[in-house]
């Protein structure tokens, strides 16, 4: 897949509240391999259930590794509402998922940490700038526009 760079310093054109997921996971014990395999691949599945309906509220994801053993996403929702109604849908992925999570730790499965974070930023409170590069992040979930010359981030930020 060729990358188009957009020549020039662009911001995310995010309009209002932005709603950012960080969900990771740490594999604790390499060896038991069977235990936390099955943990890692359903993100994947989750992802693709959501890519196949945006109507479900993801904007975009990043996929990033933070050692062998640590794997997260960070995740740009259309809103926290959209985020909450996926997690909690019955016929949706995530929750059948969770439940075999739970069911595991019960079990005493400590192979595989889980871990979440959910921010949502009140509009003024974020602040972006690209410069020749494609939409990244938060430009790519919410589009790009042109940085206006001369505005400093502190007047992109209401601070």
């Amino acid at each position: 897949m060729r990358v188009r760079i957009q020549p020039g310093r662009t911001t995310a054109a995010a309009d209002g509240e932005v709603v950012v997921f960080l969900i990771g996971i740490r594999i604790n014990r390499l060896l038991a391999v069977h235990r936390w395999l099955l943990v890692l691949l359903a993100m994947p599945m989750m992802l693709r259930e959501l890519g196949r309906d945006r109507s479900l509220g993801l904007l975009h994801h990043l996929l990033l590794t933070g050692s062998p053993r640590t794997y997260y996403l960070v995740q740009y929702w259309e809103s926290k509402d959209k985020l909450l109604a996926y997690a909690s849908a019955p016929e949706r992925l995530h929750r059948s998922w969770w439940g075999r999570m739970n069911r595991a730790v019960r079990r005493g499965g400590r192979h595989v940490g889980i871990w979440h974070e959910t921010y949502v930023v009140p509009a003024g409170s974020y602040e972006s700038i690209y410069a020749d590069m494609p939409p990244h992040g938060l430009g790519r979930a919410h589009g790009t526009v042109p940085l206006r010359p001369g505005v400093q981030a502190q007047d992109r930020l209401e601070v």
